[in-house]
């Protein structure tokens, strides 16, 4: 095979992986823009917001902010709740410290179990319900930021990995073009190996 032919055939399979590594990448960055946008568009409708910044100053446990809310969800203090990010720290850092001081650790199982076990029409039945009525809230509101944290996630996978992809794009368009212009340099005849053969050495 001739080199001239070789460059033709490489720079022409460069260029299939150039534009499939565009088309990859332009579709990886739709994926992310349109992952964001659904989850900030599901969240804002919920009008979910952060405690107010002077509800931090004084932290307690057992009351609305604990000491352990301080290093994560003071942050986002007073913003609506629109981001993946977010609604992590919301799920994990407030809605789930706050079921863990509940009876039964917020647990919805548990707590159901315990209502079904009381006795009907008692103090500690009525008592029960609603706690299980919350801890169904709760634990229902928590699934839900998780699964939109995530879909961020995904999402930001996706932009890393459309970013990756024109970075790839770009360097196999420069080596297909120096291939392309190495295929026009290079004369017909020339072979694609050139190794010359050493002479037989004489043996007695």
């Amino acid at each position: 095979m001739q080199r001239k032919v070789f460059d033709i055939l490489a720079s022409a399979g460069g260029t299939l992986v150039t534009v499939v590594l565009i088309v990859a990448g332009a579709l990886l960055m739709w994926g992310y823009s349109f992952t964001n946008s659904s989850v900030h568009n599901q969240l804002a409708m919920q009008q979910i917001y952060f405690p107010s910044k002077a509800a931090f100053a004084h932290p307690k446990a057992g009351t609305e902010i604990t000491p352990s809310m301080i290093p994560t969800v003071s942050q986002y203090a007073g913003q609506e709740l629109l981001t993946g990010a977010q609604a992590e720290v919301y799920a994990n850092d407030f809605i789930a410290v706050h079921l863990s001081n509940m009876p039964y650790h917020g647990v919805y199982a548990l707590v159901s179990a315990a209502a079904r076990a009381a006795t009907p029409g008692s103090a500690q039945a009525a008592k029960l319900t609603a706690l299980e009525q919350t801890s169904f809230q709760g634990t229902t509101l928590r699934g839900l930021l998780l699964e939109a944290y995530a879909f961020s996630t995904f999402g930001a996978i996706a932009l890393w990995a459309g970013v990756a992809s024109f970075i790839l794009a770009f360097l196999m368009a420069v080596l297909t073009a120096f291939g392309i212009w190495h295929a026009r340099r290079v004369p017909a005849e020339v072979p694609l190996l050139t190794g010359r053969q050493q002479p037989a050495v004489a043996t007695a």
